[in-house]
C-alpha cells in the first residue's frame, strides 16, 4: 500500500471542503469559538461541541438542521507525550452537529459521501473501517446500506464506541472511521483490527449518536430528540490525505518544524532527540500563538499558566537545539502566514502575540541557566534512580519559574522521578496560604438564592441608557442575608430586585449607581447595584417606612454621580485609542475601573511608559475632547459590529447583539469598541483628562490611572498649590522654583560632603583618637571602634584615614548606631595585615549575630547589618578576642 492510490489535499483545502459540504447539506456554518469557553465548567475548549452546548440542552435552538464547524482546540493532560508522533497539544477539530434536525442514518451517509466521493476526499473504501458499538445494529445496518463490507466492520464495547455523560442522563453509542495504513505499520497478528494499539489501523473521525437517557437502574429511555456530535481531527486526516504516517508531517506542522531547522541547522529525520524537539517546538508554538491571540496572558494560574508552561517549556527545547537568544516570535509569524487567513485574530493580534511572547521568553531565559544549575547540583547529590526531592521541584516552579512538567522531562533524561507526593504538598500549602489571605463570604448561600429568583423571574429590563429615572417599577423579590425577605423595616439592610430599572449594575469595570428608591410610605438608600445571576440587585438600606414584596417604586439613579461615571468611561475610551496610537497595536484593554472620582485603565504593554509617551496619550484624549467629537450608541449584530471596525475586550464574551460606543462620526471617528456602559453624549462633556500615575501590574500589564472634568480641575488646582507652597518656602516665583530647588540640593550635597569630611577625615577627632587607642598586635596594627552617628558609607571613609595615618600593615573592626537606629559593622585590613593572620570575613561573620544581623565578606573587606544596638559593644569585645587570639 505504498504506492498512492487516492489525491492529494492541503490542509486548508481539506477545512474549506469540508464545511462546504455541510454547509451545502443545510448546516449552519459556525466560526470557531474562542480557546477561552464560555462553559466555567472548562478551563480550555476542547472538543468542537463545547459551544453548542446551549443547543444540546435545548436553551437554544436554531433555523437550520445543523451546525458544522472547524474548532480551536487546546488539551495538555498528556503534555508529557506532546513530542511523540501523534499527540498534540492544540489541535483543529472538524466537526458537524444536529440537535434533533437530522438523523443518525443521515450523519452516516454524509460521513460516507465526504470521505468516499472522488468530488471531496475519495479515499478508496477498501483501506476505510468501521466500528460500532457491540448492540448498535442500527449503526451496523446503517454502514451496510451504504455499502461497507462486513468484514469492514467491526463490534466494540462501551470503553471504545459508547459516549455518556456520566453514570445518569444522555448517552449513546459511537462509531469510528478508521483509515488502514497497511500491513508495514502493523503488529503482524492475526487479530489485528481497528483498535489494535499498533499503527495501522488510524481513527481519524468519530461520530457520537446521543439518542439516549440512562437512569438509575441501568436502563435507558430514548431522548425526545436525538443528538448527532461528530468530530474528525484536521491534523489526522491531513497527514492521510498528504501520504503521510503522522501529524507531524502533514503541510502545516511540517512548515513550523522548518523554522527550527533553519534556526538550530538541524535537519529533521536525523536525530531521534532533535526531532521530539523540533516536533515540541512545531506544537507549541502554535498553541502559544492562538492563546494569546484569544486574550489568554502568562500567569501562575489557570489558563495562563498552562500558556506559561507550553511557552517555557519551548524555550528549554530550543536550548537544547542550540538556538540562543529570542527565538519564538519566528514561530508566531509562521503560525499566522499558515493560518492568518482562516483565522483572523491571529492577524489582528499580531503585535500582541509578538509582545508577549518576546517579553516572556526574555523573562524565562533570564532565570533558566540558573534553575537548571540549581537541578544539576541537586541532581549530582542524588544516587542512581533516587527520586528528587518536591523540595527542590517546588524551588524550581517557586523562585526560578520552572513549570513541574519541565522538571520532571529533565530529570527523568537522567534517570530520576520527581517526588510528586512532597511537591503537591507544598504547592498546596502555598495555595492554602493565599486562600488565607481572602475573606471568606456567605456567596454560597447568596448564589443559591440568586439563582432561584433568576429562574423564576428572569432577567431585569434595563432602561438606564435614556432614563436617570423610572416610575412605577414593582419590587418582585427582595433577598437579606442570602435569603429571601417579604418585608423590609427602617433601619434594615436589604437587597432589591425590580421588574425594571434605569440603575446600571456594576459591570465591565464601571461601578455600580447610587440612588433612591421611593413609595408611598417608604424611602430607601440605594447604595450599590449589583448583578446577581441575570437580576438587578439594588443594595438598599431602609431610610423610613416599610417595604414590601409588590410594592411600586420610584427608581432615581444620583444624576450628578452619573454623570461624572458617564465622563469617566467615555475617558477610558478615548485613552484606550490613544494608547494604541502612540504605543502600538500589542496595546489591549487588560481591566478597567471607572468610578466618579477616578478611573483606572490596564493594558497590555512591555516596559515603563515613558513620561513623553504619557504626555502625547494625554494629549491626543485632550485634542479629541476640545473637538467636542458626539459620542453614539448603536445596537447590533456581533458580526456587523466587528466589520465595522469596533474593537472587542480580549477575552470577553460577547452575544449576538451587542452596544457599539463610537466617539465621532465619518472622518471625524476617533474609537469605537463594544461597550455595554453608560457614557457622555458628547467628547465635550469630560472638560480634560489628567493622566496622574503609571506602573505595572503584573507581566506584560501596565496600568493608568486619571481624572477627568471636575477631577481633574481638582487635581490641577492640587498640584498648583503645592507648587505656590514650595515657591512661598523658597521665596522665589512658582517658575523658578525647578532651578532653586536645584541649587539647594547642590548646596546640601556639598555641605554633606564636608561634614563627612570632617568626621571621618584626616583631621576627624573620633578617628584620630581610636587610632591612638589602636591594639599593636604580632604582625600588624588594630583599630577597634564604636562611631555613633555614622551612616555604613562612613565606616568606609574612616577606614580609608586609618589606612593612610598608620604606618605598616593595619585593620580595623568599626561598628556604628546609624541614625536611624540600625547598626552597621565593618572589617578592613590591609594586603599584608591579613597575611599577618587577620580575616574580615571571619571576623564579622562570628560578630554579626551580637547586633542580631548577619554578614560576611573577603579576608580583607566584609561588612554586616544588624537591628540591635544594645549589642555593639559585645559585638567589639569577642573582635578583640578574635584577633587577640
Amino acid at each position: 500500500m505504498s504506492t498512492p492510490d487516492y489525491k492529494t489535499m492541503t490542509t486548508a483545502q481539506i477545512r474549506e471542503d469540508f464545511l462546504a459540504f455541510f454547509e451545502g447539506k443545510g448546516c449552519r456554518r459556525v466560526a470557531s469559538s474562542s480557546l477561552v469557553p464560555d462553559d466555567p465548567s472548562l478551563l480550555l475548549a476542547n472538543a468542537g461541541m463545547n459551544q453548542f452546548k446551549q443547543y444540546y440542552l435545548g436553551a437554544k435552538t436554531m433555523a437550520e438542521i445543523g451546525a458544522t464547524s472547524c474548532q480551536k482546540c487546546l488539551r495538555t493532560n498528556d503534555i508529557d507525550n506532546i513530542g511523540d508522533s501523534r499527540h498534540l497539544s492544540f489541535f483543529e477539530m472538524l466537526g458537524n452537529f444536529s440537535f434533533g434536525g437530522y438523523t443518525k442514518a443521515d450523519a452516516c451517509a454524509w460521513a460516507f459521501e465526504f470521505i468516499t466521493s472522488p468530488e471531496h476526499l475519495g479515499l478508496p473504501l477498501e483501506r476505510l473501517y468501521f466500528t460500532v458499538y457491540t448492540d448498535d445494529d442500527e449503526g451496523h445496518d446503517v454502514w451496510r446500506a451504504l455499502g461497507v463490507p462486513e468484514d469492514h466492520i467491526s463490534r466494540l464495547g462501551a470503553d471504545d464506541n459508547f459516549w455518556a455523560a456520566g453514570p445518569t442522563g444522555p448517552c449513546g453509542p459511537c462509531s469510528e472511521i478508521y483509515f488502514d495504513e497497511g500491513p508495514e505499520f502493523g503488529c503482524g497478528k492475526p487479530t489485528c483490527a481497528p483498535g489494535c494499539d499498533c499503527d495501522r489501523y488510524l481513527e481519524f473521525w468519530n461520530l457520537v449518536f446521543t439518542q439516549y437517557d440512562r437512569q438509575k437502574d441501568g436502563s435507558f429511555v430514548d431522548l425526545p430528540h436525538r443528538n448527532i456530535d461528530t468530530g474528525m481531527g484536521l491534523e489526522r486526516i491531513a497527514a492521510i490525505m498528504q501520504h503521510a504516517h503522522t501529524n507531524y508531517d502533514g503541510d502545516l506542522l511540517r512548515g513550523l518544524i522548518s523554522v527550527g531547522e533553519g534556526l538550530a541547522g538541524k535537519t529533521y529525520g536525523a536525530d531521534a532527540s532533535d526531532d521530539r524537539s523540533l516536533r515540541i517546538l512545531a506544537d507549541h508554538s502554535r498553541a502559544v500563538t492562538f492563546m494569546i491571540a484569544d486574550g489568554i496572558l502568562p500567569s501562575n494560574e489557570g489558563r495562563g499558566y498552562v500558556l506559561r508552561r507550553l511557552l517555557r517549556r519551548a524555550v528549554y527545547h530550543g536550548r537544547i537545539l542550540g538556538i540562543q537568544g529570542s527565538f519564538l516570535t519566528g514561530y508566531a509569524h509562521e503560525a499566522t502566514r499558515l493560518l492568518g487567513s482562516a483565522y483572523p485574530e491571529l492577524v489582528e493580534g499580531a503585535a500582541l502575540v509578538d509582545g508577549i511572547i518576546g517579553a516572556e521568553e526574555q523573562r524565562f531565559s533570564a532565570t533558566l541557566e540558573v534553575g537548571r544549575a540549581y537541578l544539576d547540583d541537586a541532581m549530582d547529590g542524588l544516587e542512581p534512580g533516587q527520586a528528587l526531592p518536591g523540595e527542590v521541584a517546588f524551588t524550581l516552579h517557586d523562585t526560578y519559574g520552572f513549570p513541574i512538567d519541565l522538571t520532571r522531562e529533565i530529570a527523568q533524561i537522567s534517570g530520576h522521578a520527581v517526588d510528586m507526593g512532597a511537591f503537591d504538598r507544598l504547592m498546596e500549602e502555598q495555595r492554602q496560604r493565599g486562600r488565607a489571605q481572602v475573606k471568606d463570604t456567605a456567596w454560597s448561600n447568596a448564589n443559591n438564592v440568586w439563582l432561584t429568583l433568576s429562574d423564576r423571574i428572569g432577567k431585569t429590563e434595563f432602561v438606564g441608557y435614556d432614563h436617570d429615572e423610572a416610575r412605577g417599577c414593582e419590587v418582585l423579590a427582595m433577598v437579606r442575608d442570602g435569603s429571601e425577605a417579604r418585608r423590609a423595616h427602617q433601619g434594615e439592610k436589604i437587597e432589591v430586585v425590580l421588574d425594571r430599572t434605569p440603575f446600571y449594575a456594576e459591570m465591565g469595570g464601571q461601578v455600580g449607581d447610587t440612588g433612591t428608591l421611593a413609595g408611598l410610605g417608604f424611602d430607601l438608600r440605594v447604595v450599590d447595584t449589583k448583578v446577581r445571576e441575570g437580576l438587578v440587585s439594588h443594595v438598599c438600606e431602609v431610610a423610613s417606612g416599610e417595604l414590601a414584596e409588590g410594592c411600586v417604586v420610584t427608581a432615581s439613579v444620583d444624576r450628578s454621580r452619573r454623570e461624572l461615571i458617564r465622563r469617566n468611561h467615555t475617558a477610558t475610551h478615548l485613552l484606550d485609542q490613544a494608547l494604541k496610537q502612540v504605543l502600538g497595536d500589542h496595546v489591549h484593554q487588560a481591566g478597567s475601573l471607572v468610578t466618579p472620582e477616578r478611573l483606572r485603565f490596564d493594558f497590555t504593554h512591555f516596559e515603563a511608559v515613558k513620561p513623553s509617551e504619557l504626555a502625547e496619550v494625554e494629549r491626543i484624549a485632550n485634542a479629541q475632547i476640545v473637538a467636542a467629537k458626539p459620542v453614539v450608541t448603536k445596537v447590533m449584530g456581533i458580526d456587523e459590529a466587528k466589520a465595522s471596525g469596533a474593537i472587542a475586550l480580549f477575552g470577553e464574551k460577547y452575544g449576538d447583539v451587542v452596544r457599539v460606543v463610537s466617539v465621532g462620526e465619518g472622518d471625524g471617528l476617533f474609537s469605537r469598541e463594544l461597550c455595554g456602559g453608560t457614557h457622555a453624549r458628547n467628547s465635550a462633556e469630560i472638560g480634560l483628562v489628567k493622566i496622574v500615575s503609571e506602573g505595572s501590574v503584573g507581566a506584560d500589564v501596565r496600568r493608568i490611572e486619571a481624572v477627568t472634568s471636575q477631577g481633574a480641575i481638582d487635581y490641577v488646582n492640587g498640584r498648583l498649590g503645592v507648587l505656590d507652597a514650595a515657591a512661598a518656602a523658597l521665596r522665589c516665583r512658582p517658575v523658578e522654583v525647578p532651578a532653586r530647588i536645584e541649587a539647594s540640593q547642590k548646596a546640601l550635597k556639598e555641605g554633606e560632603r564636608r561634614l563627612r569630611a570632617a568626621l571621618t577625615g584626616a583631621a576627624s577627632d573620633q578617628v584620630g583618637n581610636a587610632i591612638s587607642h589602636a591594639l599593636k598586635l604580632d604582625g600588624f596594627t588594630c583599630v577597634l571602634a564604636r562611631f555613633d552617628g555614622f551612616e555604613a558609607a562612613d565606616l568606609r571613609g574612616a577606614w580609608d584615614t586609618i589606612r593612610d595615618k598608620v604606618a605598616g600593615p593595619v585593620a580595623c573592626v568599626l561598628a556604628t548606631r546609624t541614625p536611624d537606629g540600625k547598626v552597621a559593622l565593618i572589617a578592613a585590613g590591609t594586603e599584608d595585615a591579613v597575611k599577618a593572620g587577620f580575616g574580615a570575613g571571619a571576623v564579622i561573620k562570628a560578630i554579626a549575630e551580637k547586633v542580631g544581623g548577619r554578614g560576611g565578606g573577603r579576608p580583607n573587606m566584609a561588612q554586616a547589618g544588624g537591628r540591635d544596638a544594645g549589642g555593639i559593644d559585645d559585638a567589639l569585645a569577642l573582635a578583640r578576642g578574635i584577633i587577640e587570639g
